[in-house]
């Protein structure tokens, strides 16, 4: 029997019901979703529309394996960051917070992870360092070493000064001195926040290097005269039995200033180091593309005023020119003389891996786009290379075959070399191989395509200085 409930029962429930219910779940948001850096150089920059700000190349594995903050609804994290002194502010702001949530995120110990030592507390204290701090940069490099320097009158780092005589500079320092050493622990948040896999280095090693690239303004009654607009840290490598390695780690321009030459003549400057100094030569340690395509660039001029080059570059375009390499009908070799790699090395401190890419770009200036039998040629060569640079001398051999593998790392490629026992034993095998066979082929067409245009890239930007 159902019994009927009076209006006074249904107002009960009615409240009992409002008393329960289910709170949203907290399922975090990743930290690369509610974190901005602002880089700003004045008080009023702060809040204004249009301040500068990066894009950070990945802060979410500085929160736990899946990148996230918890505890937060509408959570929003400004940093903004003093680039005439360095100091980073925080400004964290939020709706509310979950509610008996036990795994709220601490943020202020992974800020300070991230930000170290630039990071303040108050944003007063932040403030202040525009006008406490104006001529820092100034007293930290007062005693450095200037290695280079160029005139110029355009005030390339800071669009709100009036056109005033300017010198850009590149100071050497020691790391192991501590106001050297302050400012670089200043600047390593940028190096975690824009440099991919960018990780500080150890400042009490003497082989360490730091190169600082500095705008100069003449009037020193101009507040902020000196400012910082990039650097770059470099490790000498004993080379046996009595040189040096350079080996170039960290290279950034403050990305206010891209697209000015910065990043150039940092190169050219470790370039010319490198050859005063008779280094063995100059190696840079995992370089972005950008970077590569600068250093191709440089060292590809720099190749062609050198005076053995050109006959050498000229004797293999001819080749290009008239054989058939995809019908095998002549002999041809396309690298250069193992003479001329050392020479190269001596005189340019340009090492052998390096030579090979600018050599790439040096044939690819002395080819006419427009003869498809020549660029065909071109691109079985540029192929071929792919294939070893990536499978080894050894891909071809009889009973060999190299295969991709499944990699836990994720990196892009993954190969071993492979040699069946008898050949025919195992059909099931050899259909298996047949399909990573496959796959791989479609791997290396499209490392060959990127290679191509890398090399068209160059070559593009090569054309505008050179008249061959």
């Amino acid at each position: 029997m159902v019994s009927k409930r009076n209006g006074s029962d249904s107002s009960i429930d009615a409240k009992k019901r409002k008393k329960v219910g289910f709170s949203d779940p907290d399922v975090g948001i990743e930290a690369n979703e509610c974190i901005k850096v602002f880089l700003v150089s004045r008080p009023e920059e702060m809040d204004a529309a249009g301040s500068f700000s990066i894009d950070p190349v990945d802060l979410n594995h500085f929160f736990g394996e899946d990148g996230k903050i918890y505890g937060y609804k509408g959570l929003k994290i400004h940093i903004w960051f003093n680039i005439i002194a360095f100091r980073a502010y925080a400004d964290i702001t939020y709706q509310s917070t979950f509610n008996g949530s036990k795994d709220t995120t601490n943020l202020k110990p992974v800020l300070r992870n991230i930000f170290g030592e630039a990071l303040v507390e108050q944003k007063d204290e932040f403030l202040q360092s525009f006008s406490t701090e104006s001529h820092y940069i100034r007293n930290v490099v007062s005693n450095g070493e200037v290695v280079n320097a160029l005139k110029g009158h355009d005030n390339a780092s800071d669009h709100h000064l009036e056109e005033k005589a300017s010198t850009i500079e590149v100071i050497r320092m020691d790391l192991r001195s501590m106001p050297v050493g302050e400012l670089y622990s200043r600047l390593v948040p940028l190096v975690l926040v824009i440099i991919e896999g960018g990780t500080a280095i150890d400042i009490t090693d003497p082989r360490w290097e730091i190169y600082f690239l500095v705008e100069r303004i003449s009037d020193e009654s101009e507040e902020n005269n000196v400012k910082l607009l990039g650097f770059t840290t470099i490790y000498r490598f004993f080379h046996y039995p009595d040189s040096s390695r350079l080996r170039i780690s960290q290279i950034l321009v403050l990305p206010p200033y891209h697209g000015k030459g910065h990043g150039r003549l940092l190169l050219e400057t470790l370039n010319s180091i490198a050859v005063s100094e008779d280094a063995y030569d100059v190696t840079v340690e995992e370089p972005s593309d950008y970077l590569q395509y600068v250093r191709a660039c440089i060292d590809t001029l720099r190749l062609l005023s050198f005076e053995p080059v050109k006959p050498a570059i000229a004797k293999v375009a001819s080749q290009l020119k008239h054989c058939n390499l995809s019908k095998k009908t002549c002999e041809f070799h396309s690298d250069p003389p193992a003479s001329m790699v050392e020479d190269v090395r001596k005189m340019l401190k340009i090492n052998k891996k390096q030579l090979l890419r600018c050599w790439e770009v040096l044939i690819y200036l002395n080819l006419n786009p427009e003869d498809p039998q020549c660029m065909e040629n071109y691109k079985t060569c540029i192929s071929d290379r792919v294939k070893v640079d990536i499978l080894g001398k050894d891909v071809g051999a009889v009973g060999k075959r190299v295969i991709q593998v499944p990699n836990n790392d994720e990196s892009d490629t993954s190969f071993v070399l492979f040699r069946p026992q008898s050949a025919g034993k195992d059909d099931g095998l050899e259909n298996e191989l047949e399909g990573i066979q496959e796959n791989q082929g479609e791997q290396l067409s499209e490392l060959f395509d990127e290679r191509v245009e890398e090399i068209k890239a160059v070559a593009k930007t090569i054309s505008r200085y050179i008249k061959l």
